[in-house]
């Protein structure tokens, strides 16, 4: 595919270093950052969490707040350098939408997640951009033994996959060490 755009999808897991990797890539670069952040606020433990995640960041970098349906807005950011954190909260926020009784529509959601990535993916390539998408690799454990988690395991699966097919450079943070696996 003919793109302007360069994707870094950095993967790993929870408290890995993806986020703090994607800053200091974007930081060194010296050009104007915009923080996509999908994190909700939903209660006060993860008030506190973004609070102290915006902090974290230079001052100078904007931060917009898309819980999901990111690709409405990529048209409107005018950074050379995005940061988008997480597509792990995004397909969770989605997700979310289709949960009944604490079972999912699996068939919904699936389609929520495709339709999702598949507008974002086509946003991004039509801007001139360089873009870090960060995500966490849930693959790695055990089956979670309830509907909901094996679903969302399913999806977020095949996210980053689709992510990873369209990324320029997919990088795999362990323990605060980037590996570069593409």
């Amino acid at each position: 595919m003919n793109t302007k755009s360069n994707i870094t999808l950095i993967l790993g897991g929870a408290r890995s270093g993806k986020s703090s990797h994607a800053q200091s890539l974007a930081e060194a670069t010296g050009k104007p950052v915009n923080f996509l952040a999908t994190a909700q606020a939903l209660d006060e433990e993860m008030q506190q969490r973004i609070q102290k995640h915006r902090l974290e960041r230079p001052s100078a970098w904007e931060t917009l707040e898309i819980p999901c349906n990111i690709a409405a807005h990529v048209s409107q950011i005018r950074a050379d350098m995005i940061i988008l954190d997480c597509i792990t909260l995004l397909v969770s926020n989605l997700l979310m939408q289709f949960v009944k009784d604490d079972l999912v529509d699996e068939e919904l959601f699936m389609e929520a997640v495709r339709k999702e990535l598949e507008a974002l993916i086509a946003a991004i390539h039509e801007q001139d951009q360089d873009w870090f998408i960060i995500s966490n690799e849930v693959g790695l454990g055990l089956v979670p033994p309830y509907q909901m988690g094996r679903v969302y395991r399913d999806a977020l699966g095949w996210a980053n996959q689709r992510l990873a097919r369209e990324a320029d450079k997919v990088i795999f943070m362990v323990a605060g060490i980037p590996t570069t696996i593409k």
